[in-house]
């Protein structure tokens, strides 16, 4: 966007001049709507590009019949024939799908990636139950209290144990793949079609070219306004006679298309004229030389991104072989290590009806928040409009019906509905994991191994989860801000 705005001021100010330059705020006033959009989503493109464009068509359309005044009423009558005589052609078209579809999925992409980093703060803050605690402490340290010399504990136990003190976690893997994938897919779409660069920085180009358009048929389309609206009413000239000829000649629109030296009364709009000379020539291969490697940055960007999201594929369901590979004997000695109560093979305990209770509030609302973000990332990779507008307690807003969807080409508001905030873990105290084995404890194991132990597992999940969140969300897309 910066770039974007750079090149923009420099083209219209050396093709347009002073007349650029005293309605330049109406192309400002456009680029901090789309920059307020991604900032914040609190602007809807399709009304920010139709203002824009408005406007823009009322002040060309004072300029080019300059010899005339317009009151206000007049103006109005002025836009409401917008639409039927399409001055700038079928540019406003053309640039407003471009701009919606890169902006909605950038802003998707973005927002994604920071709540997913949000999901995954709030699920390593889940604290292991006390029951958890001394299963842990009991596969971890038993065999050392009863003084067995074993290689460790067996690879199955642990992860039996892992996968019942992990059931929250691993509950999140289905609606977490989905995730990764819709991710990966808008992904591909900023990688081709949807670019934003390849959108934002023609720009200045599309822009120029609907203001040359609304030239060549300046003359017409005011005929056609007059006709509508009623003839103007002339500027009031000085009574000299060299001011009453100048008054004669403006009498007719000034409509033209090539350059034309400007008056001391009037400056019209002159032409785009590209290599001009041998110094713009090489300008501009200055220009598209940085433009390259710009380019070049944001796809590599974007391509690790890429790459770290479908890494976290599975990423819940292995945790615990992830952990019990560092922990745990290798699976094959599986015969000869510690089992819960000696050396020997570890066999599969029947897992308790408890299994059956319900998840936390907190898990849940994740997996809530998870399905939100797959149906707004799967509706912004099929080219439709998704609200994502942030508000002062950074909650996440959807519009549509149930869905947060909208179609680009449709037409009507739909009402918002507030998806609700991704609660913090100390505020709603998960429950205890309900399916850890139930087994008899060896004797001589005190409450100060389970101490021990209880926040052993808290420090192993911050081992492997600390990485997806810090490498992965870890501010990787917050480079593309502007």
């Amino acid at each position: 966007m910066t770039n974007s705005k750079r090149e923009f001021h420099e083209m219209f100010e050396k093709t347009y001049g002073v007349i650029y330059l005293q309605h330049s705020f109406v192309f400002t006033d456009f680029f901090e709507e789309l920059e307020r959009y991604y900032n914040n989503g609190r602007v809807r493109l399709a009304d920010a590009l139709e203002n824009f464009f408005s406007i823009l068509y009322q002040r060309m359309f004072t300029v080019i019949n300059a010899q005339y005044q317009f009151d206000d009423r007049y103006l109005e009558c002025v836009a409401e024939h917008m639409t039927e005589l399409r001055p700038f052609g079928d540019v406003p078209h053309k640039l407003g799908v471009q701009l919606r579809r890169s902006f909605v999925a950038t802003r998707a992409f973005y927002k994604a990636l920071a709540s997913g980093g949000d999901i995954a703060r709030n699920m390593a803050s889940l604290t292991p139950s006390e029951k958890c605690g001394m299963e842990m402490a009991k596969m971890q340290h038993c065999d050392k209290c009863l003084g067995v010399n074993s290689p460790g504990s067996c690879s199955s136990y642990c992860i039996s144990i892992l996968q019942a003190c992990l059931q929250n976690h691993i509950s999140l893997d289905v609606q977490w793949n989905n995730f990764v994938d819709a991710l990966d897919k808008v992904a591909d779409r900023l990688l081709g079609p949807f670019n934003i660069e390849m959108v934002v920085e023609p720009i200045n180009i599309k822009i120029s070219e609907a203001v040359m358009i609304f030239q060549e048929n300046g003359a017409e389309v005011s005929q056609r306004i007059f006709s509508g609206c009623g003839n103007p009413v002339l500027q009031r000239r000085r009574r000299n006679a060299s001011n009453q000829e100048k008054a004669v000649e403006n009498e007719e629109p000034r409509v033209e298309p090539r350059k034309v030296k400007n008056t001391e009364d009037e400056i019209t709009f002159e032409s785009l004229n590209f290599n001009t000379n041998t110094n713009s020539n090489n300008n501009d291969k200055k220009k598209k030389r940085k433009k390259v490697e710009d380019v070049a940055t944001l796809e590599r960007l974007i391509k690790d991104i890429k790459q770290r999201v479908k890494d976290s594929r599975q990423f819940w369901s292995q945790l615990p072989y992830q952990f019990c590979n560092n922990e745990a004997a290798a699976p094959s000695v599986d015969g000869n290590c510690w089992n819960g109560t000696a050396l020997g093979k570890f066999e599969q305990l029947q897992q308790s009806s408890s299994s059956a209770l319900s998840s936390p509030p907190l898990v849940n609302q994740q997996i809530f928040v998870l399905q939100a973000l797959v149906s707004k990332l799967q509706a912004a990779y099929q080219g439709q409009d998704v609200d994502l507008a942030d508000d002062s307690d950074d909650v996440l807003n959807a519009s549509g019906s149930g869905s947060g969807v909208r179609e680009i080409e449709g037409s009507g508001d739909s009402p918002y509905m507030n998806i609700p905030e991704i609660p913090r873990a100390e505020t709603e105290p998960p429950s205890p994991p309900p399916s850890l084995p139930s087994s008899t404890s060896p004797p001589n194991v005190s409450q100060g191994s389970a101490a021990i132990s209880g926040p052993t597992l808290a420090k192993a999940l911050a081992h492997y989860l600390l990485p997806i969140v810090l490498v992965w969300f870890g501010g990787a897309f917050s480079d593309l801000l502007l």
